[in-house]
């Protein structure tokens, strides 16, 4: 039982530090956001309702200049009050708005969010277990190669939940009568409205898929669905 210590705490660590972070970043959201009332965007938010079959799709407003999406870890959706912003300045579309809605529904619908937890747990642990076995053969170099390995693993993983929840947002968008063009045509716009183009981080790195990569996605969906 004392041989499993030293692989069993840095779970239960990594655990608690992120259920730690899960109840701030609500406690967080709940202090600095607000539902969203916009008569377009509720009327497009509906259309999302009716083809989930579902009574309303609740969007809440965080109150942050920054533009981005979320998916709250207990499965609220919140759109940043720079994406609205842009949106009131007639940048982005409420059909856009509403594929960036479709997608982070995807995440939640699609269990990443929950998912991500056990994801989260297991790159601190395997940061941990790792820094802790190379950091007594190349001390100070061996917690940088954990961080590393980490980062490429989380990377990866959080990829493909990207790229899971783009093609839930495609069959929803479909399904909804909206069609695919917001999605690909938020996508085009998405480096300039968030002020990074990541042309300078190895794929490897990267949390999400390159944008390019997004659109020709979505585009051979709509080959096959013939839409």
């Amino acid at each position: 039982m004392t041989a499993l210590v030293p692989l069993i705490l840095p779970l239960v660590m990594a655990y608690v530090m992120y259920r730690f972070s899960a109840w701030q970043t609500g406690k967080h959201l709940d202090q600095t956001s607000k539902p969203l009332r916009d008569p377009e965007l509720e009327q497009v938010m509906a259309r999302l309702a009716v083809a989930l079959e579902v009574p309303k799709v609740a969007v809440h407003v965080y109150d942050i200049d920054p533009v981005n999406g979320l998916a709250a870890p207990d499965g609220r959706i919140f759109l940043t009050r720079g994406f609205i912003d842009r949106y009131r300045q007639g940048i982005v579309t409420a059909d856009e708005i509403a594929s960036v809605v479709a997608h982070e529904m995807g995440h939640v619908a699609l269990g990443h969010t929950k998912r991500r937890m056990i994801d989260v747990t297991g790159q601190n642990a395997a940061f941990m277990l790792i820094a802790s076995l190379l950091g007594r053969m190349i001390p100070i170099i061996g917690v940088f190669i954990a961080s590393y390995v980490t980062k490429v693993l989380g990377a990866g993983l959080s990829r493909k939940d990207e790229n899971e929840a783009d093609a839930y947002a495609s069959a929803l968008l479909v399904k909804a009568g909206i069609g695919l063009e917001p999605q690909k045509s938020l996508f085009k716009k998405l480096d300039r409205l968030t002020g990074a183009s990541g042309h300078d981080i190895p794929q490897w790195l990267r949390s999400h898929p390159k944008t390019a990569e997004r659109i020709a996605a979505i585009e051979a969906r709509g080959a096959k669905w013939g839409v």
